[in-house]
């Protein structure tokens, strides 16, 4: 009989909770988890699914007008955001269902409630309930940032953004990434007159630059407007209901919503992590090892909860790993490079590997092989938007370091090109490859 109530308790419910619990537990380990919201995590409840939902039902305003110049005659077209979000929502129960069952059917017992480490091997419930592990897994996540200033709790943030009453018809977004541009892209084609203000004069920073700049060029053009190195003085309610926001270096403006897109903090309050010795790093992030140790030899984390790479693909590849370490006896780690990532803005950036800016820091100078072209189905469309792809290479032998996309599709062309990328391939690799005709795709086998 085993000293611990359980092998491994996992606090959190995330993807990399989820995976981590659910392959410890086929590996044979007893599995409980912790969950105070729902089971998913972000990315599933209020973050990359649900998102990309909406990604979709704004792309049909461009689609239904485009489709008169292929021959369609379609009557007056009017969007429901009630429709679409509540559609959205009940898939979200839908998933949220199936995340549930897929631990219940590993064995993994789930307590829906929060959990605070009390000890290198215990855990206490809100409910009060004691337990113990011989490992506790955090999988906590991260949430995203408010900033502080007069009148913030005016505004809300992207977990409020998927129930709203109604679309607004003004919107300010404050940031200037990916979560900024994805909403700023979304609400724009709802209808909303949408503003993105950044405390930068850039937006999308660690994005090749010539992708941030196509863009700002497109999105400037589809009537989305920028208020450069601008940050919060003061917000105050009008008497309408409507919002008066005060910014540095530009002139206040009326709005209808605030939606801060300003980054993401690990959760880890409340947690007690100190008071049992788990270390956290200059960025109030648990700091782990390449196996995801922390501090504490009984305790590991995974996840944003970690702010190493925000991705939810990532979190998985940890959980994984870990299970693995831990639960398998094959000690496995993580290869953080060449890890491509999207934009679902309006049109989609795609991007895998170095920059031109690092890899010319890194090599001294780089290759660079770029198409710049109108895919078919805009011309058609008399629609003026140009995609461009850019592929990196290093200048004595042609590995190509980096491919980055902008354009219709371009994360899921990205997928399959991050494989070569990653398998270290040639510019002369992909001159070799026969074109598939006609594709944007192709483009990338045909970079000068």
């Amino acid at each position: 009989m085993s000293e611990y109530d359980y092998d491994l308790f996992t606090i959190g419910a995330g993807s990399g909770g989820v995976r981590a619990s659910r392959v410890s537990a086929a590996h044979g380990a007893r599995v409980a988890v912790a969950e105070e919201f729902r089971v998913g995590g972000t990315c599933v409840i209020r973050g990359c699914v649900p998102k990309k939902m909406l990604v979709y039902g704004a792309h049909f305003a461009e689609d239904l007008e485009d489709a008169k110049h292929f021959g369609w005659e379609i009557g007056e077209a009017r969007f429901d955001w009630v429709k679409l979000r509540d559609n959205v929502l009940n898939d979200i129960d839908r998933l949220n269902g199936l995340y549930k069952q897929t631990l219940e059917n590993n064995g993994v017992e789930i307590f829906h409630e929060r959990a605070t480490i009390t000890g290198p091997h215990e855990i206490t419930l809100s409910s009060g309930e004691v337990k113990t592990a011989k490992v506790i897994l955090i999988a906590t996540g991260a949430r995203p940032f408010v900033p502080g200033f007069e009148g913030h709790e005016h505004g809300i943030t992207s977990n409020e953004a998927f129930h709203l009453d109604a679309i607004p018809q003004r919107v300010l977004i404050a940031g200037g990434g990916y979560i900024a541009n994805e909403f700023a892209g979304i609400f724009n084609e709802f209808g909303a007159k949408v503003t993105i203000m950044n405390r930068s004069d850039q937006i999308l920073r660690g994005y090749d630059e010539a992708m941030r700049d196509r863009l700002l060029q497109i999105s400037l053009a589809k009537g989305i407007n920028f208020r450069f190195q601008a940050e919060f003085e003061k917000i105050e309610k009008n008497a309408d209901g409507s919002l008066k926001v005060f910014m540095t270096n530009h002139d206040p403006m009326d709005v209808d919503c605030v939606l801060y897109a300003t980054g993401r903090v690990p959760n880890v309050e409340g947690l007690g992590l100190g008071e049992v010795g788990v270390a956290t790093n200059d960025r109030g992030a648990i700091a782990v090892d390449e196996y995801n140790r922390t501090s504490v030899e009984s305790i590991y984390a995974v996840g944003d909860v970690t702010d190493r790479i925000q991705l939810t693909p990532v979190a998985i590849r940890e959980g994984q790993a870990f299970a693995d370490t831990v639960f398998a006896g094959k000690p496995t780690t993580v290869d953080y490079g060449c890890v491509p990532s999207a934009v679902f803005s309006h049109p989609p950036i795609a991007s895998v590997g170095m920059t031109e800016s690092e890899a010319t820091k890194a090599f001294g100078s780089c290759t660079v092989y770029t198409s710049d072209f109108r895919p078919m189905k805009n011309a058609l469309a008399h629609r003026n938007e140009r995609a461009l792809y850019k592929m990196i290479c290093e200048p004595e032998t042609g590995k190509v370091l980096g491919l980055h996309m902008i354009g219709p599709d371009s994360p899921e062309i990205i997928q399959v090109a991050a494989v070569a990328v990653k398998a270290g391939l040639t510019k002369a690799d992909f001159d070799a490859t026969v074109a598939v005709h006609p594709t944007m795709s192709e483009e990338l086998v045909l970079l000068k």
